[in-house]
């Protein structure tokens, strides 16, 4: 059984407010980028790599242990880590910035004790940090909400999801979720049948609403997402229990379709228009649905296909490219591609690297980043699969290497434990 790390979560496909985007220049402010789609904008990039990858630009130490993927804003790129090297043998948890262009670590806040439940292998921080203009938000396993000053890394309000909120998890690997912001608020999934999800004010922490959804049974590991169906803008998540949607402007439950009870929910909800497509791990699988305006609560939802196991995602995530969904195969290390709107896969294969694989996606490349410390580059063709690209990160393999790999900027930005890669991945 492997940990949950979704700090490192998956799957979206929405609009997401300027409010989330650090400053007016571009960004991937939060988990998996400005729309959380995990597919970059970027066009002019490497269509193949070199025997030997692409090239290394520079590679830094002080990020710590843990599984948070990165954000990156006006030039700094943020994290979340246990014991980072730089802190002199402290073993607490750590929000840190790096200068962009050369990896210099920048500062360091200390944002609590670290996550030591379970294995080893499950324990450290997860959750990847959300950059909003001045402010940056991050959650820590332990339920801890922080905010902080993006330019100083002075803490500046903080709330517990569980103390504050009578949150709960689903299971017991702590919380993994990037919090959304969205205009003034800041919403994220405390869990359970108190405060399923809350808006808090940004600048203050304050309660603006609560949601609640009867019986859930707690937290997962996704981040929301935004939809807008009928006029009315919706927040999309999974918990514990399946998939909601939830009223942005007061919290109002719209609609929830309930799955059995399972080892955890991880990935994060795909939104595509008035779709809706949703995933779980440990062999549950993936489901796809439609919101239509309309019944009691204004917002219903009807079934295109329920949970097919063939979809089933633990924690590395899934793209959408077009009409077809690329993902790792529960946490097999078997990327697949799959038709959106039936479910059917039309490839299954193994990369070169092993165990479960992270991925994002770019210029019609799939960029995978497998637990062994491989970096495979993968061409989004449903008609075949085709690797044409792969190098060993260096050092890697102490710990799996869950971390969503980032491509911003012309450059691929990977995570593996304390260190901190960025490759030139752009054509010459």
């Amino acid at each position: 059984m492997h940990a949950l790390v979704a700090g490192l979560l998956s799957l979206v496909v929405v609009a997401v407010p300027d409010a989330q985007i650090g400053g007016s220049a571009p960004a991937w402010p939060s988990f998996r980028g400005p729309d959380r789609s995990g597919v970059s904008k970027e066009t002019g990039l490497l269509q193949s790599w070199p025997e030997e990858g692409p090239k290394l630009v520079w590679r830094t130490k002080g990020a710590g242990r843990g599984y948070a993927s990165l954000a990156i804003a006006d030039g700094r790129i943020l994290t979340l880590g246990d014991g980072p090297s730089t802190a002199g043998g402290d073993a607490d948890e750590y929000l840190l910035a790096f200068n962009q262009a050369d990896g210099t670590p920048l500062w360091k806040l200390k944002t609590g004790a670290p996550w030591t439940n379970g294995s080893p292998n499950w324990q450290s921080s997860r959750s990847t940090p959300t950059i909003a203009g001045d402010a940056v938000y991050v959650l820590t396993a332990h339920g801890d909400l922080v905010c902080a000053g993006v330019a100083d890394g002075k803490e500046r309000w903080r709330k517990n999801l569980k103390t504050d909120f009578e949150g709960k998890k689903a299971d017991n690997w702590g919380y993994s979720e990037s919090v959304l912001v969205d205009g003034d608020r800041v919403i994220c999934t405390p869990g359970g049948e108190k405060n399923t999800l809350v808006a808090l004010d940004k600048k203050t922490g304050g309660l603006v609403w609560s949601a609640v959804r009867p019986g859930d049974r707690g937290a997962g590991h996704a981040s929301i997402v935004i939809s807008e169906i009928g006029g009315k803008r919706v927040y999309v998540q999974t918990t514990g229990g399946g998939a909601l949607g939830v009223q942005a402007s007061d919290g109002k439950l719209l609609w929830s379709y309930e799955i059995e009870k399972t080892t955890a929910v991880a990935p994060t909800p795909i939104v595509r228009g008035d779709l809706v497509f949703f995933s779980a791990g440990y062999k549950r699988g993936g489901a796809l649905l439609k919101q239509v305006p309309g019944g009691e609560t204004g917002v219903q939802v009807e079934e295109i296909y329920p949970l097919k196991k063939e979809l089933a995602n633990k924690h590395g995530g899934i793209v959408l490219v077009g009409d077809y969904l690329y993902g790792d195969s529960d946490d097999q290390g078997i990327p697949f591609c799959a038709e959106l709107m039936t479910g059917e896969i039309k490839w299954k294969e193994r990369t070169s690297g092993r165990n479960s694989a992270a991925l994002t996606a770019a210029d019609g490349r799939i960029y995978v980043h497998s637990a062994d410390g491989t970096m495979s580059l993968v061409k989004a063709d449903a008609e075949k699969f085709e690797e044409v690209g792969t190098f060993k990160l260096p050092d890697a393999g102490e710990r799996p290497g869950w971390m969503h790999p980032v491509v911003f900027d012309g450059k691929l930005y990977v995570r593996e434990q304390d260190e901190i890669f960025c490759y030139d991945v752009r054509a010459k």
